[in-house]
């Protein structure tokens, strides 16, 4: 089976492709931050919170066009509201204008204004874990929101490792699915082993004192910048933005300076959820239309593993958008960047039909 290479799309000049016209926060309807509490959940482990948070934000009108949007590790839904994504796809004749389309970004578990260990629990919150985050995205949608069919599910990261997740699971519910950052394979390689670093280095930190800390453990801002350097960025980028020895340390110098963003007991918790990832198992179930978007220097996903092209030989209807590495593009980052391919998705809405709801 080939599988379709949408590289063409970026056919324009490098850092000039959808530059034109993009659109501000501004230019969309304003989000709506909201949340809904589910009685009783069940996390895989058996364990049941009497009462599970569940942050969201939305855009546009509810009688549009559904589409779920998923965010990354240690993210949330309000903060893909950026310039550089929400910017680029939900303004007026963007791919996802707000106007037409109802678009729904939920607060994963741990994450956002959802339940998260620093509510209260500390280390005796569930051990969540990708399944758990899914079924909560999904009864969000389909209980709360009572959406019987959405026209796509798109995520970056860890998003995108979902969005194969939810593919499988409900296959018959989305038009398209669009797995960004992300690959359909159990999770191992240097992916597993950078996370594995990142959580036993917070541990490892006296001051974690068993996730019973008065104050953030200082070794947290040195693992996040650590493994950000390390596993995101882009290979020709930091060599572009430091090319001598001074310029790498007053990078360095100043990722080590910003104070970091969240709490170490939740990190610890938002990147072990991933040990047990493998979307491999049902990829002939899934009947969306599927655009695997991944960037050429992704350093966590190195398309040279031949990983996401094994998977795709087993979907019914996929295609690969990849992007070429630049001195523009930065790694596992690139994806945060709607221009490199909202142009594949443009083409994707526009060739797919919408079905009836189930």
């Amino acid at each position: 089976m080939r599988i379709p290479l949408l590289a063409a799309a970026f056919a324009l000049p490098i850092g000039l492709t959808g530059l034109a016209g993009a659109a501000s926060a501004a230019d969309f309807p304003a989000p709506q931050k909201k949340e809904w509490v589910v009685s009783d959940f069940r996390f895989h482990t058996g364990e049941v919170l009497p009462q599970l948070r569940i942050g969201y934000t939305t855009v546009g009108d509810p009688k549009g066009e559904p589409v779920v949007v998923l965010h990354g590790t240690a993210g949330s839904g309000d903060r893909m509201l950026t310039p550089a994504f929400a910017g680029e796809l939900f303004g007026p004749g963007q791919p996802l204008d707000a106007r037409r389309y109802y678009i729904i970004l939920p607060d994963a578990i741990g994450a956002g204004a959802s339940s998260k260990p620093s509510d209260g629990l500390r280390m005796a919150f569930p051990k969540y874990n990708y399944d758990d985050m899914v079924q909560a995205q999904y009864r969000l949608v389909r209980e709360h929101l009572g959406l019987a069919h959405v026209r796509m599910v798109l995520g970056n990261s860890m998003g995108g490792m979902q969005v194969w997740m939810w593919a499988q699971k409900y296959p018959g519910y989305m038009d398209i699915a669009v797995p960004m950052a992300s690959v359909p394979a159990a999770m191992s390689g240097r992916n597993w082993m950078m996370r594995r670093l990142l959580v036993e280095s917070i541990q490892r930190d006296p001051a974690w004192a068993n996730g019973n800390y008065t104050q953030q453990p200082p070794g947290l801002g040195f693992a996040l910048a650590y493994f950000g350097m390390a596993t995101s960025g882009g290979t020709q980028k930091l060599q572009h933005d430091a090319p001598t020895r001074a310029q790498a340390d007053a990078l360095v110098d100043r990722q080590l300076a910003a104070p970091p963003i969240g709490d170490a007991n939740d990190h610890l918790y938002q990147w072990n959820a991933s040990r047990d990832y493998d979307a491999s198992g049902q990829l002939e179930r899934i009947e969306a239309t599927v655009l695997a978007i991944n960037a050429a220097d992704d350093e966590r996903n190195p398309p040279e593993l031949g990983l996401l092209e094994q998977g795709m030989r087993r979907v019914k209807n996929g295609r690969i958008l990849l992007i070429p590495a630049s001195a523009q593009t930065s790694g596992h980052g690139t994806t945060g960047q709607a221009r490199w391919w909202k142009d594949g998705l443009a083409e994707v809405l526009r060739s797919v039909p919408v079905a009836a709801a189930r």
